[in-house]
């Protein structure tokens, strides 16, 4: 065999071993990015599967809140119309208690107007008139609603009396006094129901 055919043959090898380890080594590099493809898959789907999870658990949590909060609005809502009702019931109660009260002194009214026109004796009508009175102001007092103190002498209140007229007075020690009631006032529980009318020293 001469040298060109030795050479010839020897460069055939080398290509064919060449060759070979190019298919061995494509192989091994197709092997391993197939491998780490499939472990990226796998981690993927193991963190979709994790946040699907976590997801389902979030839309849960929600839905058990929104139960909540809506049993709370119903159970709000009828504590409100229930407070109203009492309040509304409390009212009417209260004004019914306060009128059925009033009906004796009513009564006592008609008895002593019935009097009025059947007997001429004018001191029992006075007596009966005042005791009816008597009565009234024994109700108002039960129920909080006192006179207020408009004594003459005393020192005008702006705050719980009205000076209807101011009258010239020659004492000093007069002026900015009451001088005179022209209409009671009165207080509920220490509140102005109404406002005296007076007149005052100037």
């Amino acid at each position: 065999m001469n040298k060109k055919r030795k050479k010839f043959y020897h460069n055939m090898k080398s290509e064919k071993v060449d060759k070979e380890l190019d298919e061995t080594l494509t192989d091994n590099v197709e092997g391993v990015e197939t491998e780490s493809a499939e472990s990226e898959i796998e981690e993927t789907k193991s963190e979709i599967d994790i946040l699907r999870e976590k997801n389902q658990q979030l839309e849960e949590q929600l839905e058990k809140e929104k139960n909540e909060y809506l049993f709370l609005r119903a159970d709000f809502e009828n504590f409100r119309k229930r407070t109203l009702k009492e309040k509304s019931d409390l009212i009417r109660n209260g004004a019914e208690s306060a009128f059925k009260e009033l009906l004796p002194v009513v009564d006592d009214f008609e008895r002593g107007i019935q009097a009025m026109v059947e007997s001429a004796d004018s001191e029992s009508i006075k007596e009966g008139m005042t005791l009816i009175y008597n009565k009234f102001i024994k109700y108002l007092e039960q129920n909080g609603v006192k006179p207020m103190d408009t004594a003459e002498g005393a020192d005008f209140d702006s705050d719980s009396q009205e000076a209807v007229a101011m009258f010239p007075v020659d004492d000093e020690s007069r002026k900015g006094k009451i001088i005179d009631t022209v209409q009671k006032g009165y207080v509920l529980h220490d509140k102005v129901l109404r406002h005296a009318k007076v007149v005052v020293g100037q």
